[in-house]
């Protein structure tokens, strides 16, 4: 989902009006101090709420935008602690035919894909890398990126860390090491599993290996509820997808 234009005024100057959300953002939930941890079934259906917003501009708008600067802090949270993504100051329209585009680095880094950090590739799969790590984040309440040592060059991301946990001949037990102590064990490890693998398909550094933001939307539902058919779409890369997080 995403925050809703309430209206707009364009005397003088253009002033949009969105609607109110209470409770600050996910960045604030997973990294600061003063709010009460979410349990695991709220992380999901933020993340699903959230997947959806980005489905939303991607593939239901003509013609269609990038967010570019999907994050954490940019997801916001509502008093019922639904997720909706927000801040579309850096969106980017796609003109119809382009699949991608170059254009000046903006965003966040840490959330940035390769071909994007590096020669400034535009597609909606920049938005589905800095997803991905957003999934992280909410298995492991970790900053995208982390600081290792006392200099800027002893850092570490979030992406190279459950790649790691996830190549372990036991990635059950790495990624225990991982999950927000804070959830004091209750979550099912099945589940945190497979949206990290989740999360691995949609930080691949080839574009074209990564997930279309209405897969990503399919298999958090099937998170959600795996016995339930969520909306009929076999389609081979929703199948591919499902089935990649049914493998234990």
């Amino acid at each position: 989902m995403s925050v809703r234009l309430i209206g707009y005024c364009v005397e003088g100057s253009l002033f949009l009006v969105y609607e109110h959300i209470d409770n600050g953002n996910l960045g604030q939930y997973l990294h600061g101090t003063g709010k009460e941890p979410l349990p695991w079934s709220s992380r999901v259906e933020i993340a699903l709420d959230s997947a959806r917003g980005l489905e939303y501009i991607h593939e239901h708008t003509v013609p269609m935008y990038i967010h570019r600067d999907v994050k954490s802090a940019n997801i916001l949270i509502d008093k019922n602690l639904r997720g909706k993504v927000a801040d579309f100051g850096l969106t980017k329209l796609l003109e119809v035919g382009n699949s991608t585009l170059q254009t000046r680095l903006v965003g966040t880094f840490g959330y940035m894909p390769p071909e994007y950090a590096q020669y400034g590739d535009v597609s909606p799969k920049i938005d589905v890398y800095a997803f991905g790590v957003v999934l992280f984040e909410l298995i492991s309440a970790k900053n995208a990126v982390l600081k290792t040592g006392e200099f800027v060059a002893e850092s570490r991301g979030l992406v190279a860390l459950f790649e790691e946990a996830l190549n372990q001949t036991d990635p059950l037990e790495s990624l225990r090491k991982l999950v927000d102590p804070r959830l004091r064990e209750d979550y099912p490890i099945d589940s945190v599993l497979k949206m990290a693998q989740l999360g691995r398909e949609c930080t691949k550094d080839n574009p074209l290996l990564r997930p279309s933001m209405r897969s990503i939307v399919v298999s958090l539902m099937s998170l959600l509820s795996p016995s339930e058919d969520c909306d009929g779409d076999t389609s081979d890369e929703n199948q591919t997808i499902i089935n990649l997080l049914s493998v234990r």
